[in-house]
């Protein structure tokens, strides 16, 4: 009876699916210019899933523009979205970026140089933010060996052809798990880990626990599922390599009375959890988001809403311990960069008093604390305005031997950091639109960021924007 139940849904999501949207154009892109040559010594890479190849917001990419001789990045093409807080997924010359356009959810598979469309498929979405932010997804596409990955903010999980947009499979989590919406929709990314696609499910009451759920990424036949205790968290999961052997970390929490949640160490053949490390705020109205970052046999996770932050040492035997604790660190929903034996990541759990903060590893002790701040003069509202801004709860990149920030009221930085130096190299306003909650993504030479609401200034609607930073 279950099987004949995913079936159904199945073909009805299939039919509700139109792959008759494909269009060799897309009327949404205005193309601006074409981006300059790669360099012959650049390394470029994809950017298959939330933050980057090695899930942890760190690129390999070189050869990138660090100043702009023009004051901004030169705009390759931009495209009108609809609503959400997804970034798009970027695979050889396709990127993927997932939204909401009026009552239907849609993945558009795009031309990466160009914006031009290869198809496009949605369905219907009657997901209602409760605290008034945007109804689209927040999860981001997963690309994988000609797969699309997607999970919607209802719970809906879909496999997509990356050729040619047809559906493989289709699985409702609200449905099979009875899964809560939670307090912002589901929000986190799956993660594909070998032959597993891996989803925070967090759906503890189900009637033998669902917190964390295995499928087999090519039949989306249920492989495993794992934790009774915990809900879903908005961060999401990540691969690990712990004493050689293959780990994931999920941290869960969500929405629960009590509240509670933390970390999960879990081996994906089978779903055994290692050891759970609770984590979470004792607010009621507060999420775990930002994802854990590991750092060989450690493992660094934090939270805001008074949380902070800690280092858990795994032994051989998979025991855990707590290296240090600290609340110098308490990032809200971005992940904290590490680098040679430091951790860089914005504190603060709201824009206005947020600073970014270099953090020892080895001893959890501040060595610096900055806040990037600067006067804006513009036209607006009829008369000229001169407006202090900062990064606020930045997002973090490290490529090309530096740090990229995409600031929340839509700035761009290039940041030198270190444990000696803090120094703002450039910086630009790309948009001047809040809600920038958007990791930004490079792949090629070529950055994508995601503008989610409208520009106060010029009044331009949300949009995906391609920007050329080939040196």
């Amino acid at each position: 009876m279950y099987a004949l139940l995913l079936v159904c849904v199945a073909l009805s999501l299939a039919a509700d699916a139109d792959p008759g949207d494909r269009a060799a154009a897309n009327p949404s892109t205005t193309f601006h210019e074409p981006p300059g040559p790669l360099s012959p010594e650049a390394v470029t890479e994809d950017w298959p899933a939330f933050l980057g190849g090695q899930h942890n917001g760190v690129i390999r990419e070189t050869h990138l523009q660090t100043r702009w001789p023009a004051g901004r990045p030169r705009l390759v093409w931009e495209m009108n979205k609809g609503t959400g807080y997804s970034a798009p997924s970027v695979v050889g010359r396709r990127l993927v970026f997932f939204h909401r356009v009026d009552d239907r959810e849609v993945i558009e598979c795009l031309e990466a140089e160009t914006g031009e469309r290869t198809w496009q498929v949605g369905y219907a979405s009657r997901y209602r933010d409760r605290y008034g932010y945007n109804n689209g997804p927040r999860a981001s596409p997963v690309i994988e060996d000609g797969r699309v990955y997607t999970l919607g903010a209802e719970g809906m999980l879909r496999c997509t052809d990356l050729g040619s947009g047809q559906s493989h499979w289709v699985r409702n989590l609200k449905t099979q798990f009875e899964q809560p919406q939670g307090f912002f929709g589901v929000t986190a990314t799956p993660l594909v880990e070998g032959n597993l696609l891996i989803v925070n499910v967090g759906a503890p009451g189900h009637t033998t626990g669902a917190c964390v759920v295995a499928y087999d990424k090519v039949t989306g036949e249920q492989v495993w599922q794992t934790g009774d205790q915990w809900g879903a968290s908005y961060a999401s999961p990540v691969p690990a390599l712990i004493h050689g052997r293959r780990r994931v970390l999920v941290v869960a929490g969500g929405e629960s009375r009590p509240p509670v949640g933390g970390l999960l160490c879990i081996d994906p053949a089978d779903g055994r959890i290692d050891f759970r490390f609770p984590w979470r705020s004792r607010s009621y109205e507060s999420v775990n988001a930002a994802c854990p970052v590991a750092i060989g046999n450690r493992v660094f996770v934090s939270a805001s809403y008074g949380t902070g932050g800690a280092l858990v040492d795994i032994a051989p035997n998979f025991r855990h311990r707590v290296v240090w604790t600290t609340q110098e660190l308490a990032t809200h929903f971005n992940t904290s960069i590490h680098h040679e034996g430091f951790l860089y990541g914005f504190d603060g759990r709201h824009q206005e008093n947020a600073a970014l903060v270099c953090l020892d590893l080895d001893r959890g002790a501040e060595t610096w604390r900055f806040v990037p701040e600067w006067i804006e003069t513009y036209e607006a509202y009829g008369r000229t305005q001169r407006k202090p801004y900062t990064a606020g709860r930045g997002m973090l990149l490290r490529a090309d031997g530096r740090f990229l920030c995409l600031g929340e009221s839509g700035h761009l930085l290039w940041l030198e950091l270190s444990p000696a130096k803090h120094e703002v190299v450039a910086r630009t306003w790309l948009f001047a639109a809040g809600q920038s909650w958007t990791p930004p993504v490079i792949s090629r030479g070529l950055l994508y960021v995601t503008q989610n609401a409208r520009d106060f200034i010029t009044g331009d609607p949300p949009r995906l924007l391609c920007y050329d930073l080939r040196r």
